[in-house]
């Protein structure tokens, strides 16, 4: 069984935006969460440029829900939690895609803040949103904010519980005779 999973980030007419390599963790109904490896790439193709991202992280993609977790890991701690509002993810074999819309709802230094307002008001005129979708985005958001206020999966403690299955590098470096 191939445990690797693509990731394509992808905005509004299916554009591809983002995509990077992950590994399966855990697999649910109509959900997956992955692995992002310390130093992965990320191939950012609207911005036509790779970058390297420096920290773990343990995501959460789901077919029924519109939102994304990314839970990044440093030091063996949670240090940001960046949720993406989107689309339902589309779970294909070894592949999970989900269209971007833009307003996101981060944690940075434990507090919860939305961010990117002027990307989506810019985006739905560029891309042409329609007015219901836009609806739909704020009552996501408002259900993504209720859920974390109110500890609901994957905020329940999931997210913790797997972190135990990042591969201990600090072992490695501080022993390396072992």
């Amino acid at each position: 069984m191939n445990n690797s999973i693509q990731i394509k980030a992808l905005k509004y007419g299916n554009i591809l935006h983002y995509e990077w390599n992950t590994e399966l963790l855990e697999e649910g109904d109509g959900y997956v969460f992955v692995l992002g490896q310390y130093g992965r790439k990320l191939q950012h193709h609207t911005k036509k440029a790779v970058f390297t991202v420096n920290n773990w992280s343990i995501e959460f993609f789901s077919s029924m829900h519109w939102f994304t977790v990314s839970a990044a890991i440093v030091d063996g701690q949670i240090h940001e939690y960046y949720c993406n509002i989107n689309q339902p993810a589309v779970m294909s074999g070894n592949e999970v895609s989900f269209v971007d819309l833009d307003l996101d709802l981060v944690q940075r230094g434990g507090k919860w803040m939305v961010i990117d307002e002027d990307e989506f008001i810019e985006n739905a005129e560029k891309f042409g949103y329609p007015e219901p979708l836009m609806k739909q985005v704020r009552d996501e958001l408002a259900g993504l904010q209720a859920r974390v206020t109110e500890r609901q999966f994957p905020f329940d403690g999931t997210i913790e519980r797997l972190m135990a299955r990042i591969p201990n590098q600090e072992l490695e470096t501080i022993n390396p005779t072992r």
